[in-house]
């Protein structure tokens, strides 16, 4: 899952980018509501956090410009916690709406709740081939063996069981489970697979289709 994090608060952005890595995501941040716009139009996110009081564009502005523009949830965050202010909110487009100053297991989950929304729409534990996934508990069991995969790994593995049998290029997963600081030309995608292979193990699951990708 790739989440955007847009808060003017430099530290509160960090610490929410740091603690939804360890949740396995991958994330980007912007500071001011321009560079959140400019983020959000370039890459595909499945969740932005959004700030309400941002600088350079408001919040309410990057939330009306991107509402049915784009695929991602988007989740406002404010200060201001009253009955109208989160109506207001929802108004101009967005998804839900979470006032500060708010828990981070709560923050996490409304964001899987969000990405469970995406279309078509994803259930919350994925089941393929003797394989079960809970992205929310980062378990992987085949036939009941735990996998202990890493993050990057539950990443491209949940990426291909929400995939439903579709190929998926290595582009869409490099997109997807990695953030923007990731090299395009790197092989970190297929070492990634091939590391997921191996713990997954016999019978292969994972098929590499030429020229387009992989699929489950």
């Amino acid at each position: 899952m790739r989440v955007l994090v847009t808060e003017d608060d430099g530290e509160l952005a960090e610490a929410i980018a740091a603690g939804l890595r360890l949740e396995g995501m991958a994330v980007d941040t912007a500071l001011d509501g321009d560079a959140g716009l400019e983020r959000a139009m370039v890459n595909d996110y499945d969740v932005i956090v959004l700030d309400r009081d941002l600088p350079r564009v408001h919040g309410d502005d990057v939330c009306a410009r991107l509402a049915g523009k784009r695929r991602a949830r988007i989740l406002m965050l404010t200060a201001a916690g009253t009955i109208e202010d989160r109506v207001d909110g929802l108004g101009l487009g967005a998804d839900d709406y979470l006032p500060k100053p708010f828990t981070f297991a709560e923050l996490v989950a409304r964001i899987r709740a969000l990405a469970r929304r995406s279309h078509p729409a994803v259930p919350p534990v994925l089941t393929a081939k003797g394989i079960m996934l809970d992205p929310a508990r980062r378990v992987a069991l085949r036939d009941g063996r735990n996998l202990g995969l890493g993050p990057k790994e539950l990443a491209v593995l949940e990426l291909l069981m929400a995939a439903g049998g579709r190929v998926v290029s290595a582009e869409e997963l490099l997109e997807r489970a990695w953030d923007e600081m990731a090299d395009p030309f790197s092989t970190a995608v297929k070492v990634t697979v091939s590391r997921l292979r191996r713990k997954l193990g016999d019978p292969p699951v994972i098929e590499t289709v030429a020229q387009a990708g992989y699929r489950l």
